[in-house]
């Protein structure tokens, strides 16, 4: 059986569910300098990890559009993009 190391990326809920919690903490003011300063770097391994994962959802979205009596999907387009983008 693995152990994740306590650096390991969880997925996108779980990491924004740690990222909570260590919003309490840091708040709380509760820490030492030395457990804040882990506890943003942490934070933002977790955020760069929830951008990522958001980024790669934007990227699978897609449109469900009817044709006649089917229904396919396409990708989403982006209806702000200025034209040549």
């Amino acid at each position: 059986m693995s152990r994740k190391s306590p650096s390991a990326l969880p997925d996108f809920e779980s990491a924004l569910a740690e990222l909570e919690r260590i919003v309490e903490r840091m708040e709380s003011g509760e820490q030492t300098l030395e457990e804040a300063l882990a506890a943003f770097q942490r934070g933002v391994e977790l955020t760069r990890a929830c951008q990522k994962g958001l980024k790669e959802a934007e990227q699978r979205v897609e449109k469900l559009v009817r044709e006649g009596n089917e229904f396919r999907t396409e990708p989403l387009a982006d209806d702000d993009a200025p034209p040549g983008d």
